[in-house]
């Protein structure tokens, strides 16, 4: 079952970057914060049809990911903003932030598509 799908509408010019140092990235609703536009992947507005939890899955364009830790803000800041923290194959501690496991980060790339479900 898909719990939430959007699309990559723009990928920020520090985005790479923070994901390359940081093993995070940023996810928000395309055009809510335009201040924040160079740090974040912006996207189509989804809805969050049921919550994530661990034992969910990610799937950014071809890469796929186990979801390990989902902070208790995430499927608030989802609904309300398409906002949170993918940090991928780290730990993960912060209200707002979802830890992935997966064999290798995501590719940025406008277009991709961003999915999170269960397999059940």
């Amino acid at each position: 079952m898909v719990k939430y799908e959007v699309k990559m509408t723009s990928i920020g010019k520090d985005a790479p970057t923070y994901l390359s140092s940081n093993s995070a990235f940023i996810l928000m609703n395309e055009k809510i914060r335009p201040t924040l536009t160079d740090m974040v992947v912006e996207h189509t507005v989804g809805e969050l049809v049921a919550d994530i939890a661990v034992g969910d899955k990610l799937k950014v364009g071809k890469s796929e990911f186990d979801v390990t830790f989902v902070g208790n803000a995430v499927n608030q800041n989802l609904r309300e903003e398409g906002h949170c923290t993918i940090v991928v194959n780290g730990e993960a501690t912060m209200p707002g932030q979802i830890a992935v496991k997966g064999l290798r980060p995501p590719r940025l790339r406008f277009g991709n598509v961003i999915q999170f479900y269960t397999e059940e």
